[in-house]
């Protein structure tokens, strides 16, 4: 089953074509890839790219591709249409195809991507694919495409959104730590003498929801978050012929 994230955001068209279709500016906010650089093509050709993820400090797998962008639609909807593929022996990622489409949408752009891939090393790649990888790349990129949302909507750069993230993820973490910890202190309640009894039956209620809040609370508005985003299609998708006619050609 392919992947479907969908976001909207209260930007122009242009803008928001320019955050994606530019190399420099398209690996800044998006947590799939390290490196997007353009390979030399001629004039009118689709357009060549590297891209690479660096896995490991040390490791870094990289990949080709290939993207067609309509610019002309009737409707005002813009396509861009890609296949990309790895001969890299550790990318379970042998190749794929998918798409990206711009949606005008009353004050801003309903941003759409959907793709598959085909995953390497037989039957176990399957399985780590199923269990592993996707699940994994959903959430990157639905994650990635609120970072670029808050970047067109807010202006907060996608470095910014990166850090307000950690620091979130390490505020949360510490309360959630500190109020496991505060679940096995069960001695030194007895220290309160006539309210110990009281406060052995709140104590565990507080730390309880403590920790509720810490897991499930909405993040802050300018941190990102793959929850804000749609992750199926709705049943009303409009199809798209000609973005199926560009993948031929690219193929």
């Amino acid at each position: 089953m392919g992947l479907y994230v969908e976001t909207h955001i209260r930007g122009g068209l242009d803008e928001l074509w320019a955050h994606t279709q530019d190399p420099a500016l398209h690996r800044r906010w998006d947590f799939r890839f390290s490196e997007i650089d353009l390979l030399p093509g001629a004039e009118g050709e689709p357009r060549r790219f590297r891209y690479a993820t660096r896995v490991l400090p040390f490791l870094t797998v990289a990949g080709t591709g290939v993207s067609a962008g309509e610019k002309t639609r009737p409707d005002g909807t813009r396509t861009s249409a890609l296949r990309f593929s790895s001969g890299h022996p550790l990318s379970l990622i042998a190749e794929g195809s998918g798409y990206w489409r711009y949606v005008p949408d009353g004050d801003g752009v309903r941003f759409l991507t959907g793709y598959d891939y085909r995953p390497r090393w037989g039957a176990f790649g399957g399985l780590a694919d199923r269990l592993v990888l996707r699940p994994l790349m959903g959430w990157a990129t639905a994650w990635s495409f609120d970072r670029l949302r808050l970047w067109v909507e807010r202006g907060v750069t996608p470095e910014r959104a990166l850090a307000n993230w950690c620091a979130e993820l390490a505020v949360r973490s510490l309360v959630v730590a500190a109020a496991c910890a505060g679940l096995g202190l069960g001695s030194p309640l007895r220290l309160l003498g006539p309210f110990a009894a009281a406060m052995a039956y709140l104590c565990p209620l507080l730390l309880t929801l403590a920790i509720s809040v810490a897991l499930f609370k909405a993040p802050l508005a300018a941190t990102p978050a793959a929850r804000r985003c749609l992750r199926t299609p709705p049943t009303t998708r409009v199809r798209a012929p000609r973005l199926l006619a560009a993948l031929e050609r690219l193929s």
